[in-house]
């Protein structure tokens, strides 16, 4: 297994931390996320290139620093398990869609109220992901035997993705939103992009509230299978770091992105399964065999655009 040094030093921790801070303040404040409107195709394919496009330009940075500063080799070998960790996070990402999809239809949000909502979950997801990765970050460092369980993990997951790929969760049975509702005072209806109003002298909680508590729990889940998937390609927690987040601040232009066109992409699920099932194998035959990342990363790339052009013939044909 890889070694936990990082090549993230105190300056580039910070820097990258800074620019993160940066485009959520502009995203919040200066391109209307304060505004409530129905994001469209068109924006929300420009901002997926952009995010696409500031990953590529972090990377080739980070390629061009590393190069003048520890060598060829090593430039190389980061920039290549930036860009592979970013599109496994990035594919799994979607399985977030597909949830968001069903709980904002569940609760009957309008398409111009489901962007506040999504900005904090990924304010949330941001939070949990830094945390969450440092802490496991230092457990691989401390026990390098927790890889193998993060293996077994992930093929367990793999598997049950695969059996479970048709049959959509119950929402009315999950405990945190069965809890909220009987500890909390709900109103009736929606009111706007308000998480809770007045009524009465006493403080109701909105229906969006529970859709913000229902964004953030998918969140916990999402991160527990994604982040060890991750540490398959590499353990250095600062790449681990940058490109986790990079997938994440683009996740909801990629929600409003295939929000009208996620049944066309009923497949993918299956793809991602067999991806984090083939990333948990990998791991537990470390030992062994190790997997190159180039093979990782062309293995992902087919699994992923397998799934797709599956998907999109097979709803062709079930159109015609």
């Amino acid at each position: 297994m890889n070694n936990t040094v990082s090549i993230g030093e105190p300056w580039m921790w910070g820097a990258f931390i800074a620019f993160v801070l940066v485009m959520l303040a502009l995203d919040l404040f200066v391109f209307g996320g304060k505004k409530a409107h129905k994001v469209g195709v068109k924006e929300a394919a420009l901002w997926s290139l952009a995010w696409f496009s500031l990953a590529l330009v972090f990377n080739a940075g980070l390629w061009w620093y590393l190069n003048g500063t520890l060598g060829a080799d090593i430039a190389d070998k980061k920039a290549l398990e930036f860009f592979t960790g970013y599109l496994i996070e990035k594919s799994l990402s979607v399985d977030n869609v597909f949830v968001f999809l069903l709980i904002f239809a569940a609760f009957r949000v309008p398409a111009e109220y489901q962007r506040r909502v999504l900005i904090y979950g990924v304010l949330g997801a941001i939070v949990l992901r830094a945390i969450m990765i440092l802490a496991g970050a230092w457990v691989v460092r401390e026990f390098n035997w927790v890889l193998y369980f993060f293996g077994a993990f992930l093929v367990i997951t793999g598997m049950r993705m695969l059996v479970m790929a048709e049959k959509a969760p119950d929402l009315e049975q999950n405990p945190v939103l069965r809890f909220a509702r009987r500890h909390l005072r709900i109103s009736d209806g929606h009111h706007g992009e308000k998480f809770s109003v007045m009524k009465d002298g006493a403080r109701y909680f909105t229906p969006l509230f529970l859709v913000l508590i229902l964004i953030e729990t998918s969140d916990v889940v999402f991160a527990v299978d994604s982040i060890p998937a991750i540490f398959a390609i590499t353990t250095d927690p600062f790449i681990v770091f940058t490109s986790n987040i990079f997938a994440i601040m683009g996740l909801r232009a990629l929600y409003f992105l295939l929000a009208d066109v996620a049944d066309r992409f009923h497949l993918l699920k299956y793809g991602l399964a067999m991806v984090l099932t083939f990333i948990g194998t990998k791991m537990l035959i470390a030992p062994w065999y190790h997997v190159p990342v180039q093979a990782s990363l062309a293995i992902v790339a087919v699994l992923i655009g397998a799934s797709v052009i599956a998907s999109l013939i097979a709803t062709r044909k079930k159109r015609a």
